[in-house]
């Protein structure tokens, strides 16, 4: 199958990353999808009632391109670019994966039970997706930005506060999968 049609390498993505962190550099802008959430947010008049939300949403509208990009861009993903032939798993992690009840991709890019349809039929998965979702809210209002963010654009910005904030998500996320994910399934 053409190369294409397959997902692409980390050195790909990672150049193109960077390409569009110079832009942003160059015109003085930062990147965060949560800074877009909040965007999308202040346009709805909810500033009135949150001062969070409350600013100068139209100095931001940029930010609503990127909105728009990503949801194209997974559109393309998923249906012409959706080949994982190449994407190869450690068999150490499938084994573990299988002790959790999560099936291995076997060619897809996501397993099933954990982003499937069936995620949705059981009240403990949705109560699961629910508690994760305040989470990441408060996680990302708590650290004035979300991994996007900090990750990308705050360390190539070379922001102590963003350094301090990524330790602290790969923390978070090797404790989650760890400890916490073994005992949730």
């Amino acid at each position: 199958m053409n190369t294409i049609f397959q997902t692409w390498p980390w050195y790909v993505s990672g150049f193109l990353i960077g390409m569009v962190m110079l832009c942003l550099i160059y015109f003085g802008k930062s990147f965060g999808m949560s800074s877009n959430l909040r965007t999308l947010c202040s346009m709805t008049g909810v500033g009135k009632r949150v001062s969070f939300f409350d600013f100068d949403w139209k100095s931001q509208r940029w930010n609503l391109l990127v909105v728009l990009g990503s949801m194209l861009g997974g559109f393309v993903a998923v249906h012409f670019m959706s080949d994982a032939s190449n994407v190869s798993i450690n068999p150490k992690t499938i084994t573990q994966l299988a002790q959790l009840g999560i099936d291995a991709p076997n060619g897809k890019l996501l397993p099933n039970a954990l982003f499937g349809n069936d995620i949705f039929q059981t009240p403990k998965k949705i109560f699961i997706l629910i508690i994760g979702g305040i989470l990441i809210g408060f996680g990302s209002r708590y650290a004035s930005g979300c991994t996007s963010g900090h990750a990308i654009s705050g360390l190539s910005n070379l922001q102590i506060k963003s350094l301090k904030a990524v330790i602290g998500f790969f923390i978070g996320g090797l404790i989650m999968s760890h400890f916490i994910l073994p005992l949730i399934f």
